[in-house]
């Protein structure tokens, strides 16, 4: 009788792990195979009127961590190359403390963005939120989205559900430390079975506000 019991145990165990396992990975293989198609580098990337930047994080004394900088960097060349007219940078500024945005605004315009070419999205705390608002709050049917490959299959997945057609450029300007890579492979495969619930059950609203469209809908 005893070892009926664990043997039950051990296959519910089982059975819980695969689960967690399939749970995980499948919406991770379904977002890769839909950007699949639509990552680009900056050269052959089609031209969009408007790229947006997902934040990536600060230091104690408000500067971009390498990560972000590689992305405000990426969507430079962008604007530089034609590809866009406009950088929406999207970030969390929930204390005055921590602004995300307004750090990867002051980075662009040293690397020669003018200011008025900069649009900041203060409420952009996670890569759902930044892309809701973007069409919502922004009027953007069409971007080109820039973040680091790991994260660019979820965003572009995000944000093509929310109605923003995206294409995406990496914005991997260097080698990161091979610890930081695992941990956001690990925190990803998490994200992107969120991601999954959000843009297909759940539908969750952000903290929206009056809109601000960069551009007339047609003209996009």
């Amino acid at each position: 009788m005893l070892s009926k019991i664990i043997k039950m145990i051990f296959g519910l165990f089982i059975f819980a792990v695969v689960l967690i396992l399939a749970i995980g990975t499948i919406p991770r293989l379904l977002t890769r195979i839909h950007a699949g198609p639509r990552l680009f580098e900056t050269a052959n990337t089609p031209a969009r009127k408007v790229a947006i930047v997902f934040g990536a994080g600060l230091y104690r004394n408000g500067s971009p961590t390498p990560v972000l900088r590689d992305r405000v960097a990426t969507a430079v060349d962008l604007y530089q190359s034609g590809k866009v007219q406009k950088l929406l940078m999207s970030g969390d500024n929930s204390t005055p403390d921590h602004n995300e945005p307004g750090a990867m605004r002051e980075y662009a315009i040293t690397l020669g963005v003018p200011d008025e070419d900069i649009i900041m999205d203060a409420a952009g705390r996670r890569t759902y939120d930044t892309c809701y608002r973007a069409q919502e709050i922004f009027h953007i049917d069409s971007a080109i989205l820039v973040t680091q490959a790991f994260h660019l299959p979820r965003a572009l997945y995000t944000c093509n559900m929310l109605g923003v057609s995206a294409v995406g450029v990496p914005a991997d300007l260097r080698q990161y430390r091979r610890v930081s890579q695992v941990f956001w492979n690990l925190r990803e495969t998490v994200a992107t079975a969120v991601a999954f619930w959000q843009v297909h059950i759940s539908r969750p609203h952000p903290f929206l506000g009056e809109p601000e469209p960069i551009f007339p809908r047609e003209a996009q």
